[in-house]
């Protein structure tokens, strides 16, 4: 995949078709639930006060504009131009993905390891990721944020494969940060398992993943479904990785890595054996013994089940789950069970890596985690769709049949926790359909019932199809999870090999709330399904009103997606729940009138709704204003001024801050296209109303 904006594959829509290049954005006149839009008061772009942290430098080519309704009005047309100028032909959206360099490196390192490293793939991504080196020598995870020591040893080792001579300015800097850090000792276990590849590290130091984990009936603690899918999807493969312990010969030598190179693998002190940590950690010792003695003709059958496992869960394009994680280790493992590259399943898993890669306009090459095209085209129909977009405009009617042939009705993983359930769903990816997620339905859904198709029986069917397969994955709780049911095992995250973040999918805010949304607007609000939903969310409420986000950064997200969704059930705005969160929401805007929020917030409660301004994390919190009933605040008119101030003369918004959660705190994403969709929902949501009726209750 090529791309030289952050639309990666976009080619804009035909000016005939109703896309690009319109001059004048048709737009339906204000509903009945809204109001004229009133004075936009603030003024400002001041830097948040009291913010932890270096102050962010003000995003170049932004609008200056006397703010008032009509300025809101043009924010909103130049925006919806914007986005109907990046939608594919075939009818979706996607933005680029970008998370951290450790997608980079590893990605040359699985190339050094097959033996098909190429120098201008080598030149392409050394020249990205020495560009997200800063002055300490550091990578970090996330714009802004801390130096990270995995991060930066996996960088540090790509540059040294791209040929930066260890004595470099910029790799001294780094060498030595890595030393005072701990050194390798202190790295993650994933990164140390790269090294291990190569003989920089020793397998005796690693944890054990026995490949018989396979055989383990989904009842028994620990089994491979315990796991989320994203884990799973990787753990599998990994199993045979750990149990035939590969060394390639290593291209050079990193002592420089090491706080001390004599005694490389410094001994660390048990836990106590009355903690789980100390449990698991004297399980994995007796796994260490286990391996020397495993029956060798047990070991192949759990291998070679493995391999099975793997190769039906290869998806059409040739990736596994369509993540770039899984598609590594899958191609690992079976090229050391003996799959040559020219397999057709290896050479197809190889060329859907290279469609993970982001080409700039500079030369460097970035490689994306994922890519978001199902998540990203729902989100911009309803976008486009409540700032007033006939809803059977062509844009949307396009949108709709690609979000249409996506739709997944065939069984996946889920099916362990939910057999009988029919499927139903829709993934994130272009190509998941092992892994269908419940958020994305959910807003699929809610995509799909703001558009008017000529076709409405087929539309018809595949939301009855979603509603029924997102009701069945419910949880116990009455919550719900991203992708499974009732994945909530308490075990798995304590394993010493899962160190890298969460390996679990338990229920969230976030995805609760959008499944209550849309059963709401699907008129289930009175559904008791959809009451024990609600009744778990106001339950989950923090004590300060707001809501915690698992899938996006952090409290504000958690909060601007459960208001609109409690609303949209029912919740009357007077609510105490609801006047909680808009209080707290009230607290935490930054004097600029936007809002923010720092991935720190994850782990220091200090940074709970606090950081630089982003568009999308102001329009998560407008959402929620709004949605309350706050169209008329003080608080919603600053907000809305930010936003109108802050757009660049082309209709976009800048963003470089993280705002999209993988695991929290442990990996950090920033959706481009999200500071696209949500500030446009938001004023869009300002000029005509709420995009439909409360329901029932």
């Amino acid at each position: 995949m090529t791309a030289t904006t952050d639309s990666a594959g976009a080619r804009g829509a035909d000016p005939e078709d109703g896309g690009a290049a319109v001059g004048a954005v048709p737009v339906r006149p204000a509903r009945q639930a809204g109001s004229p839009p009133g004075p936009v008061l603030g003024t400002g772009l001041a830097e948040p006060a009291g913010i932890p942290g270096d102050p962010p430098a003000a995003p170049p080519e932004r609008r200056r504009t006397a703010s008032g309704p009509q300025a809101v009005q043009d924010a909103a047309a130049r925006a919806v131009r914007h986005l109907l100028d990046r939608q594919d032909p075939e009818g979706w959206w996607k933005g680029d993905l970008e998370t951290n360099v450790t997608m980079d490196a590893e990605d040359l390192l699985l190339r050094q390891f097959l033996g098909i490293r190429d120098e201008a793939t080598t030149r392409a991504a050394a020249l990205f990721i020495r560009g997200e080196q800063r002055e300490d020598g550091t990578w970090a995870t996330f714009h802004g944020g801390p130096p990270e020591l995995s991060a930066t040893i996996e960088a540090y080792v790509a540059l040294r494969l791209a040929g930066d001579d260890p004595d470099a300015p910029h790799m001294a800097r780094a060498s030595a940060w890595i030393r005072a850090h701990g050194g390798i000792a202190a790295a993650r276990v994933f990164t140390r398992v790269w090294l291990a590849l190569f003989g920089w590290w020793s397998w005796d130091h690693l944890p054990e993943l026995p490949p018989e984990l396979v055989f383990l009936p989904p009842w028994v603690p620990l089994n491979i479904y315990d796991f989320g899918c994203w884990a799973r999807q990787t753990i599998v493969p990994l199993t045979v990785v750990s149990a035939k312990r590969p060394v390639r010969p290593a291209p050079f030598a990193l002592d420089e890595l090491h706080t001390d190179a004599r005694r490389p693998f410094p001994a660390t002190r048990p836990a106590p054996l009355a903690s789980w940590d100390g449990v698991f950690q004297r399980m994995d010792r007796a796994l260490h013994v286990y391996r020397r003695f495993a029956p060798r003709r047990l070991r192949k059958a759990a291998m070679d089940t493995a391999a099975r496992w793997i190769i039906e869960r290869q998806e059409n394009d040739g990736c596994w789950g369509g993540i770039q994680p899984p598609a590594v280790y899958s191609i690992i493992a079976l090229h050391l069970l003996g799959y040559d590259l020219g397999h057709p399943v290896m050479r197809a898993g190889l060329e859907s890596l290279d469609r993970f890669a982001v080409w700039r306009e500079d030369g460097a090459r970035m490689v994306e985690a994922c890519q978001s095209p199902v998540w990203d085209t729902c989100l911009a129909a309803i976008a486009l769709a409540d700032a007033g977009l006939p809803a059977d405009h062509p844009a949307l009617v396009r949108a709709a049949d690609w979000m249409l042939g996506e739709e997944i009705v065939r069984t996946g993983d889920w099916a362990v926790r939910r057999p009988g359930l029919a499927p139903g769903g829709w993934a994130f990816e272009f190509h998941n359909d092992n892994y269908p997620d419940i958020d994305d339905t959910a807003e699929v859904v809610l995509a799909l019932r703001r558009i008017k198709h000529p076709r409405p029986s087929r539309v018809e069917a595949a939301i009855a199809r979603g509603v029924s397969w997102n009701l069945g994955m419910q949880s116990r709780n009455g919550a719900w999870g991203a992708f499974d049911a009732d994945n909530t095992s308490p075990f798995p995250n304590r394993l010493p090999f899962c160190d890298f973040g969460e390996v679990i999918d338990p229920p969230s805010a976030d995805v609760t709330a959008h499944v209550v949304e849309m059963l709401a607007v699907e008129g289930r609000a009175a559904d008791p399904r959809t009451r024990r939903g609600i009744a778990w969310l106001l339950a989950e409420q923090e004590p300060n009103g707001s809501w915690f986000g698992r899938w996006g950064t952090n409290y504000v997200y958690g909060t601007g997606s459960v208001v609109p969704a409690l609303t949209t059930a029912g919740i009357a705005p007077a609510h105490p729940a609801i006047r909680r969160a808009v209080r707290w929401l009230e607290t935490v805007q930054n004097e600029d009138g936007g809002w923010g929020e720092d991935q720190r917030s994850y782990k220091d409660p200090q940074w709970a709704g606090r950081g630089a301004s982003t568009p999308s994390q102001t329009a998560w919190a407008l959402m929620a204003l709004l949605s309350a009933g706050e169209r008329e605040s003080k608080a919603v008119e600053r907000g809305i001024a930010y936003l109108v101030d802050g757009q660049r003369e082309d209709g976009s918004w800048d963003e470089p801050y993280f705002t999209g959660t993988g695991f929290p705190w442990d990996f950090s994403i920033n959706y481009h296209l999200y500071r696209q969709v949500f500030p446009l929902t938001a004023l869009g949501r300002y000029l005509y109303g709420e995009p439909f009726a409360p329901g029932e209750g």
